[in-house]
């Protein structure tokens, strides 16, 4: 019996080039990408790692969130951020405060959202700890948070008063978030083959 073949997308080659207006109209729900100056970016599906870490960390911001009503937070339905005209990035989390959700379109966030969070996989190495840091920091990102479970390290960077990013220094063990008071996080969590129990970790952040 023959096997049908899939239909691939148009574009799906890389790389690829189109105009932004182009990449908007054939980006959809079934491909992850990103768009950089005419460029289109594909991204490889992540390792079950990676997701365990988006929604371990997601579920525990998100409650965060609720509990302060704190503002929106966006990660795994895909939505993208134009941090400015020609450049469409699509952090695995990112926050916008309660008196910015004006920046929140139909598909997309117009501009820096407060927090933008990257989890490294092997091929966004370099986009994570390089393109994006200072596109977001550019961009007027608050706080760009980056973990990667490879090389087992987590970094926090805060946008200080001259708009350059400071590294939020580690204290007993813990990384303090600079827009969500009373919140934090233990870099190991992310280091263990099971995370921990994440209603443990609530508690222990007083969420629940």
């Amino acid at each position: 019996m023959k096997t049908m073949e899939l239909e691939k997308p148009e574009f799906l080659s890389q790389p690829e080039y189109m105009t932004e207006e182009e990449f908007v109209d054939w980006y959809d729900e079934d491909v992850k990408a990103e768009f950089v100056d005419g460029e289109v970016i594909l991204h490889s599906p992540v390792s079950i790692h990676h997701d365990s870490i988006g929604m371990f960390l997601g579920w525990l911001l998100m409650t965060y969130v609720e509990k302060n009503n704190a503002g929106k937070l966006c990660g795994s339905s895909r939505v993208q951020i134009r941090l400015r005209p020609g450049l469409r990035r699509e952090p695995d989390l990112m926050f916008i405060s309660k008196d910015r959700l004006s920046i929140i379109r139909k598909n997309h966030v117009e501009g820096a959202p407060d927090l933008a969070l990257e989890i490294v996989s092997p091929d966004s190495l370099t986009r994570d700890w390089r393109e994006k840091y200072y596109e977001y920091e550019q961009a007027g990102v608050k706080e760009y948070w980056i973990i990667d479970p490879e090389a087992k390290r987590m970094d926090m960077y805060h946008l200080n008063e001259h708009g350059n990013y400071e590294l939020i220094p580690l204290e007993k063990g813990k990384l303090h978030s600079h827009i969500f008071p009373d919140f934090w996080v233990k870099s190991e969590w992310f280091w263990q083959e099971e995370l921990p129990n994440v209603l443990e970790v609530a508690k222990e952040l007083n969420l629940i």
